[in-house]
């Protein structure tokens, strides 16, 4: 069994013929073989290719660059010399608030944060069970999870607490 095998092998392997020879000229064929060049230098060449059109671009940015800025450093030495030669001077634009009016606001600012930071009092249930979750943990340092019964209070005390400050929300 499995020694012989199911179908006699008496055909030759099939060998398939095309209708004609493939379309590809003999001055193709000639140039590929003599042609010295590799997929290295083909990869080389299309990388330096590459490098110098990057470099190119990046030559024409910088030009366009430099150009702008100086024609805004033309622009703003040109306007005090404008100004200085005048007798009155030109109102310019709204340009926004001045350095005097953003600190003040900065500090009113300042003024109702530390107003608002005060921090109140903790209801006396939620202390306590904030200093019970304290105290095991300072016991049990080696163990913390055996204050799982402390920390199940503490949570259940924030959520009677949370509860109460939705429903005052809402309401």
């Amino acid at each position: 069994m499995g020694s012989t095998s199911s179908k006699p092998s008496s055909s030759a392997p099939h060998v398939w013929k095309g209708p004609s020879q493939p379309g590809v000229s003999q001055n193709l064929v000639e140039s590929l073989e003599t042609s010295n060049e590799t997929d290295v230098s083909r990869l080389q060449s299309l990388e330096l290719h590459i490098q110098e059109r990057v470099g190119a671009e990046l030559k024409r940015l910088w030009a366009e660059e430099a150009d702008t800025l100086r024609e805004a450093q033309q622009k703003l030495s040109a306007e005090p010399a404008d100004q200085q030669g005048e007798s009155e001077p030109k109102q310019q634009p709204a340009a926004g608030p001045s350095r005097h009016e953003v600190s003040r606001a900065i500090d009113d600012l300042r003024a109702r944060l530390e107003e608002r930071r005060q921090v109140r009092q903790l209801p006396d249930g939620v202390e306590k069970a904030r200093s019970e979750v304290v105290r095991c943990l300072r016991e049990n340092d080696r163990r913390p999870l055996d204050c799982w019964r402390e920390v199940e209070a503490f949570r259940e005390e924030v959520r009677r607490l949370e509860k109460g400050w939705v429903n005052k929300v809402v309401s």
